[in-house]
């Protein structure tokens, strides 16, 4: 904003003349008094905070939990304040400023994203709204994204992927342009039992062509061929008892063999 003179105001040029209280308030003790004077300063710079927590507006927060967040920065500023740093707006807005982002960090992102992660997607986001009001007709570009915010490419990259990381949808979501109710659940895989059921005939293969055409062929009958032990008697001209020690002693052989193999 810029005044008749047409200098450039400052954005907190009609911030309260405090100076003088807090240089009495590094006077006193604890007490009463200490207290009142640090409330009388905190609400004298309250407009101050609440116009830093508006500009953090439409991020997924409501403005009144974020002036809440930022009136808490102010009351730490105003009680780490040390006049002899300089002024106390140079003091404060930083420390305001950090407040709601750690806020924002800390309570807002449902995936963790490095400190890293999230400053570019912040110089991403801008980037993206400063081009947004210039290019007509398409959207920025990568390259075009890394221009104004001054990043590489593969910067960009990883911001843009981080604006799609500050929430999450419910697995119940309706994918967007389905028209039947498609869920996110509804596009996950399950586990297929036919793979474990390959790795296990894989790994007893060579178990089996190590033995006896006999015991080869009651496996089989039996487990390929799906037939009883009696039938399978039958058509070997043996007892059924026979054929059962038979398979059962091929089945502890190959496992045995299997295990040891594995371990």
């Amino acid at each position: 904003m810029r005044t008749k003179t047409g200098t450039k105001q400052h954005p907190h040029d009609d911030a309260p003349d405090t100076a003088a209280a807090f240089e009495r308030l590094c006077c006193l003790s604890d007490c009463p008094e200490k207290q009142a004077l640090r409330d009388e300063i905190v609400s004298a710079w309250l407009p101050m905070s609440e116009r830093i927590a508006g500009r953090y507006r439409g991020r997924g927060e409501s403005l009144e939990d974020l002036r809440q967040v930022a009136a808490l920065g102010l009351v730490k500023a105003v009680i780490r304040y040390d006049p002899a740093r300089g002024p106390f707006e140079s003091y404060a807005v930083p420390t305001v400023t950090g407040e709601i982002k750690r806020h924002f960090r800390d309570h807002m992102w449902t995936l963790h994203v490095p400190r890293r992660v999230q400053d570019l997607r912040n110089q991403v986001r801008v980037a993206l709204k400063e081009l947004t009001q210039t290019t007509c007709g398409h959207r920025p570009t990568v390259a075009e994204i890394a221009e104004c915010a001054h990043l590489s490419e593969d910067d960009v990259r990883i911001g843009l992927e981080a604006l799609d990381s500050f929430a999450t949808l419910s697995l119940d979501a309706e994918v967007p342009g389905s028209e039947d109710g498609y869920a996110l659940c509804d596009a996950l895989g399950e586990c297929d039992p036919g793979f474990d059921l390959v790795v296990d005939r894989e790994a007893v293969k060579p178990c089996l062509q190590a033995l006896p055409p006999r015991e080869q062929m009651i496996l089989y009958l039996r487990f390929f061929g799906g037939m009883t032990q009696s039938r399978i008697a039958e058509q070997l001209g043996i007892s059924q008892m026979h054929v059962s020690r038979l398979i059962s002693g091929c089945c502890a052989e190959m496992r045995d063999e299997v295990t040891a193999d594995a371990a």
